[in-house]
């Protein structure tokens, strides 16, 4: 039953394949609209998290007890076509929304030694927390890609202790099995999240210089290399496979006791087999599963495009259906 056979996404011909369907909208949709409210939280270890609040378009009561929280992906932040279309169409459905930013990623380096990864649900538990403390009566979970990741482990691991006021989570592009994902990602986007997370990683060895070591930075070529000599070694891990299984989201589903939605394309070049499980979520009663043929990695740019995604229509149709 939680397999969803059905998808209705048409990409447009002159988007062929996943690569093509991945970068366009990256590259060239822009979303204009969205005005954030950015709210800074000191975190537990006396870190900060920097939060962007969008409210509800004005003809919905002020009082909206409606919130969504957005997670985005790996060197990403709350400014991605993909969370700010996300955001402009929720927010005209009467949905506040928080698009939250990992550590280091709204712009300014984080204070302490530690990043972000595809595991760490602390911050994202205290960023759920300091919504609460909003008074929302409703809170719905969008994560993609590193940040769906995230999400899914989050609620796994929350289980039967998670909030009430949590109703649903859908997720997009979602590595669920970090490991294999690591190798089948190509050299372009390698590349291009290696180069941003190198930069980091030297800005913050100037600052703790004795914890943190760059004499063979050159060497990294690869996400498992970076992730073994800084993601692993920064937070705790033996090294890359250690934090792979440690955080991989394929194996926290079981747990999971609220509605949620897994959308993987199977076009998307960043996702392994392993993300693709069929079978397991056939098995569960809360996680509902869906791969298209097409869409890329949170990409879903269709054929009949009016500046909304396909993804987007399908949020919120998943989070509105009562």
């Amino acid at each position: 039953m939680p397999i969803v056979k059905h998808a209705d996404y048409q990409a447009p011909f002159w988007l062929p394949n996943g690569h093509l369907q991945t970068i366009f909208p990256s590259v060239f949709r822009k979303i204009k609209t969205v005005k954030y409210l950015r709210e800074r939280i000191t975190t537990p270890d006396n870190d900060f998290l920097d939060l962007d609040w969008a409210k509800a378009n004005t003809q919905f009561s002020e009082n909206n007890k409606k919130l969504v929280v957005l997670s985005h992906g790996l060197e990403g932040d709350s400014t991605r076509q993909y969370i700010t279309g996300m955001v402009q169409l929720f927010t005209q459905h009467g949905f506040d929304c928080l698009a939250w930013n990992f550590r280091s990623c709204s712009g300014e380096l984080n204070r302490t030694t530690r990043f972000y990864h595809s595991g760490a649900t602390d911050d994202l538990d205290w960023v759920i927390k300091h919504a609460i403390l909003k008074d929302y009566q409703e809170i719905y979970l969008v994560g993609f890609s590193l940040g769906g990741n995230l999400t899914l482990k989050y609620l796994g691991e929350q289980s039967e202790n998670l909030s009430s006021k949590i109703k649903k989570a859908v997720t997009f592009s979602v590595p669920l099995h970090l490991s294999s994902s690591s190798q089948t990602i190509g050299w372009l986007y390698t590349k291009r999240f290696n180069d941003s997370l190198k930069k980091k990683i030297l800005a913050k060895a100037k600052l703790f210089p004795e914890q943190i070591q760059t004499s063979n930075i050159s060497k990294i070529k690869t996400l498992k290399d970076f992730d073994d000599c800084y993601t692993s070694q920064l937070h705790g891990f033996q090294d890359a496979e250690d934090y792979y299984e440690r955080n991989s989201s394929l194996y926290f589903l079981d747990k999971i006791q609220i509605p949620t939605l897994i959308i993987n394309a199977l076009n998307d070049p960043f996702l392994s087999k392993a993300c693709f499980p069929f079978e397991k979520v056939n098995a569960l009663d809360n996680v509902f599963f869906q791969a298209p043929e097409n869409g890329g990695h949170c990409g879903f740019y269709q054929d009949n495009y009016q500046g909304i995604l396909w993804s987007e229509k399908r949020a919120l149709a998943w989070i509105s259906n009562n």
